[in-house]
């Protein structure tokens, strides 16, 4: 079997992939790299997802790369248009003729004494074993399993004579016009799939078991596309960026310090938006506070308008069990169907289960501390792109990407090859990975690796603070160990 070489390899063409390649090729010009792309196709998650209406819950302001403005007006963005953004990048800047499409990372065994990772990958469809080795180890795979989504295990939905359809599995054939729909859950996809559906579905019923907080706000940013008529496109993506930015750090500074006068304001608005006697307390108010979960953002208030036109419901309750016909609930309650959508979450994944060796011992990453939200105790030369849960992804993202890069440039001008966060303070105790009382978090929050308890093991989930840190803080830091050095050439005496 042949081995191929690169300085680093990125596994992931979606949108931390495409950003790594950037970054990489600007800021390590002289390092060779390739992204290694699972699927046939380039954009992760906005390549997945083909659900009605799939869009993002971040502005593209920052949801965008901080090296390329996003010049539509729509701020809120649909799919469609995120996967075109992603690819006019790639292209822009070839980083498309560094994707390897069809390899699938299965393992990665790291040798102290060659200093690299060896990696075996599946390619193609007869998941062909190919072997491809790498001085340095960048995942940007996400966070969620894109084989299969997460669906509880409902009673009799084998006697259901309608269709039961995860969204990560939505397929072109699945026809809703003119039919009665359940969307079960009440995050993000649920509220992107309600208002959508409702354009031509008979009715669609968002069958709830709790509340989740619901924020208007308008699909376009008026003074990002006022801006842009008078300032270069990248000033003016720079200014808007910035004072979303801003506000989304103090609305979650905010909501963290004054939760009930939070609450008590989104709620307002929802009332402003559905009457005055509609239960809002029943179908909107979550028992948590704000941000102890993730907000959703409805553009424009279009779930609300929905329920307005009675084109849309909230039911808040239980499932009992599947029928012929739909769903009885534990009040009692019949909810009829033709086609039910199981909006229940992700199943969450550390790096794709890549399977890790550590000079032949087993590397179990449940075990480890992350170090600045990017890397883990004791595991050399690899690191991981992971977005912020109170910020757009991409935030973070570009700040890891530079991060890795000066990492890389620090050991070549140390003459080391090898960079190793090490734990060695007694003061630092674990604390869970991230502080979130989501369901698909909490199901999945053992398999991840803890935080700790102050920096640079703490996640503070602060763009500002990680830009002090990330950009400008030192990489010997007492807790990043450069080692293994590159060998001497001696010279022989003439």
């Amino acid at each position: 079997m042949t081995t191929e070489h690169f300085d680093v390899l990125i596994v992931g063409a979606g949108i931390s992939g495409i950003g790594a390649g950037y970054h990489l090729q600007t800021n390590c010009p002289t390092k060779s790299y390739a992204i290694l792309e699972g699927r046939e196709r380039l954009g992760g998650t906005w390549d997945l997802f083909r659900y009605p209406g799939i869009r993002s819950d971040s502005d593209m302001y920052t949801l965008g790369y901080s090296f390329r403005p996003w010049t539509q007006a729509q701020a809120i963005a649909d799919g469609s248009s995120i996967l075109n953004y992603l690819r006019e990048t790639a292209e822009e800047y070839g980083i498309d003729r560094k994707i390897r499409f069809g390899h699938f990372v299965k393992r990665a065994s790291w040798s102290t004494q060659d200093a690299q990772w060896t990696v075996e990958v599946e390619r193609g469809p007869e998941k062909e074993l190919v072997r491809f080795t790498c001085n340095f180890l960048f995942m940007c795979s996400g966070y969620y399993n894109y084989a299969e989504g997460y669906t509880p295990d409902f009673q009799g939905t084998d006697k259901f004579r309608g269709r039961i359809v995860h969204p990560q599995k939505w397929t072109p054939d699945i026809d809703y016009a003119g039919k009665k729909v359940v969307v079960i859950g009440s995050g993000a996809t649920a509220v992107t799939l309600v208002p959508e559906m409702a354009k031509t579905a008979a009715h669609v019923t968002m069958l709830q078991r709790s509340p989740t907080y619901i924020v208007s706000r308008p699909a376009e940013d008026g003074l990002a596309n006022w801006l842009r008529r008078y300032l270069p496109a990248k000033l003016a993506y720079g200014i808007t960026r910035w004072k979303n930015v801003l506000f989304g750090m103090y609305f979650y500074r905010l909501c963290k310090r004054s939760p009930q006068n939070v609450k008590a304001w989104i709620l307002k608005q929802v009332r402003e938006q559905l009457g005055p006697d509609y239960d809002i307390d029943k179908h909107f108010t979550p028992s948590y506070n704000p941000w102890d979960q993730r907000l959703c953002l409805v553009p424009n208030g279009d779930l609300f308008e929905a329920i307005k036109a009675k084109r849309a419901s909230v039911v808040t309750d239980r499932i009992e069990t599947f029928t012929e016909k739909g769903i009885n609930l534990q009040s009692g309650a019949e909810l009829e169907a033709d086609v039910v959508v199981t909006a229940t979450g992700l199943n969450l994944q550390v790096l794709s289960d890549l399977d890790i060796t550590i000079d032949g011992k087993h590397a179990d990453l449940s075990k480890t501390m992350n170090y600045k939200g990017m890397m883990y105790s004791d595991v050399p030369n690899l690191a991981s792109s992971f977005g912020y849960t109170n910020a757009s992804w991409t935030l973070k993202c570009d700040l890891t990407c530079e991060y890795v890069c000066r990492l890389l440039n620090h050991m070549d001008e140390t003459g080391t090859r090898q960079c190793t966060p090490r734990q060695t303070d007694p003061s630092v105790t674990p604390e869970p990975w991230i502080d979130f009382s989501s369901g698909y978090v909490q199901r999945s929050i053992d398999k991840f690796p803890k935080q700790g308890s102050k920096a640079p093991w703490k996640l503070y989930q602060n763009y500002a603070l990680d830009i002090v840190s990330l950009k400008f803080g030192r990489v010997e830091d007492g807790v990043m160990e450069f080692s293994n050095p590159k060998a001497r050439v001696l010279k022989q005496a003439s």
